[in-house]
């Protein structure tokens, strides 16, 4: 406890100043230009609810595909500002305990989202976007990364004590999805009944209680491997993963390099200016949800895709557009004549952002919707379930050697459009639709209830 309290308080060593600190968080990154679009989205998000609560309605005076563009840019800078942040407070907690609240301030941005579509009710366009945001960060995130890092290499490493770990906690989240789908589908055969009379009040009181004990096995789940991971067996093996004797070289120079470098902003301005921007997000996602509906409306975009597709696709909107300006960057240095050194170690955070959504955020979603009275349940659809399933096994295998390279970083990238082709033309199923209606269900089928949702579901 000393030890740590010594590092936060960088005893000994040189500290940012605080003009210094701010300094460095405004120039951290070009992407903080967007920051100038925030109040134009607030502003158009005001305007038409006051259209919407005028008596009579009146015509918004701002598109609401307008004002979701808005939304979404002006996140792009929150979410870097997250990532930037944690990598900042690594210098005071210590590598790999900085490494997990990275991981967790990069997942923030999905997380708020997720707890809006909780509020809201919109709880089947929330499984969706569960599902879309643990495919995009195991397949799309982590293939373009395979693919720049590994263009000027035969193959990039992988710490194999982590990725051994990885491969149990990815699978153990995954089959925890499998097992109520396959209740619910037994259910049926078993006792031959229809899809109509296994929805109703008794039968999702049955799949909430499942639901609230797998969640609260799946979170000592996570703990457990956290404890694991930054406190193992033996002595004086906390927070030393990297410069174990099987860890890369690559890693191990990472380790000594950073041992080197001093943080650019301080504990203070860093923990304050995660705090302001986590406000910033939880404002700016509601606004996001609230111009949702008439989006889908007016695009005719189905729920299915929105929700695994669309929506996920702003966590990395931010990453995506700092892969290009590098990608590019790294073509002018190159055909200039000063390319830089390759890296041989992988880039796979996003595969601990999916583990930790699998086995954190959605265990507790499920657990904050019990606190606030909301029905959700871990029974997914079965398309859904069967897309993570597939990406869990693609990924485990891409990475069961530690090893990977720019092909086997194509295929992860391949599989996602293939899932993104065939997700536009699904629209779901109609039976877990209804499920999940924040009503009873005695009361919503009484009103027409389920020709409403075979409607909306098509």
């Amino acid at each position: 406890m000393v030890r740590f309290r010594n590092r936060f308080m960088r005893k000994g060593k040189s500290k940012a100043g605080t003009l210094a600190s701010i300094k460095a968080v405004v120039f951290s990154s070009w992407l903080n230009l967007f920051l100038v679009i925030m109040p134009l989205a607030w502003y158009s998000h005001f305007e038409n609810a006051a259209a919407n609560h005028h008596e009579p309605p009146e015509e918004p005076g701002w598109p609401y595909p307008l004002t979701f563009a808005l939304c979404f840019l002006a996140i792009l800078p929150l979410e870097h500002l997250f990532e930037y942040g944690g990598e900042q407070m690594t210098f005071y907690v210590g590598k790999d305990l900085g490494d997990l609240l990275v991981v967790t301030l990069n997942n923030v941005v999905e997380a708020t989202l997720a707890i809006v579509l909780l509020t809201k009710c919109e709880l089947k366009l929330l499984q969706s976007t569960i599902i879309g945001v643990v495919i995009l960060h195991l397949l799309l995130i982590p293939g373009t990364a395979f693919v720049a890092g590994g263009a000027r290499v035969v193959h990039q490493d992988l710490h194999p004590h982590l990725s051994q770990l990885n491969h149990t906690l990815l699978a153990i989240g995954v089959m925890a999805l499998l097992l109520p789908t396959a209740f619910f589908a037994s259910v049926q055969g078993v006792e031959q009944t229809t899809v109509e009379e296994s929805v109703n009040d008794a039968s999702r009181l049955v799949f909430l209680q499942m639901s609230r004990g797998l969640a609260i096995i799946m979170l000592l789940v996570y703990f457990c491997s956290r404890v694991y991971l930054h406190n193992p067996p033996g002595d004086d093996n906390a927070l030393n993963l990297n410069k174990a004797r099987d860890a890369p070289n690559g890693l191990k120079h990472e380790e000594e390099e950073f041992e080197k470098r001093d943080p650019e902003v301080s504990q203070w301005v860093c923990l304050g200016m995660l705090a302001i921007a986590i406000a910033l997000m939880a404002a700016t996602a509601e606004w996001l949800v609230d111009s949702m509906e008439f989006v889908r409306e007016e695009g005719r975009v189905k729920e299915e895709w929105f929700g695994l597709i669309l929506l996920p696709l702003i966590s990395f909107s931010a990453d995506g557009v700092l892969a290009a300006m590098f990608f590019f960057r790294y073509l002018a240095r190159h055909y200039l004549g000063h390319p830089s050194p390759p890296s041989t170690v992988a880039k796979a955070r996003a595969i601990d952002l999916s583990i930790q959504f699998l086995l954190f955020w959605m265990p507790f979603l499920i657990l904050l919707a019990w606190w606030i009275n909301k029905p959700l349940t871990l029974l997914f659809d079965i398309f859904e379930v069967a897309l993570i399933i597939a990406a869990m096994f693609l990924v485990n295998y891409v990475t069961a050697d530690a090893k990977t390279n720019w092909a086997e970083g194509v295929s992860l990238v391949a599989f996602y459009a293939m899932i993104a082709c065939v997700s536009w033309f699904y629209t779901g199923q109609v039976a877990i639709h209804d499920m999940h209606q924040c009503t009873s269900l005695a009361a919503f089928f009484a009103g027409g209830g389920a020709a409403e949702g075979a409607a909306e579901g098509h």
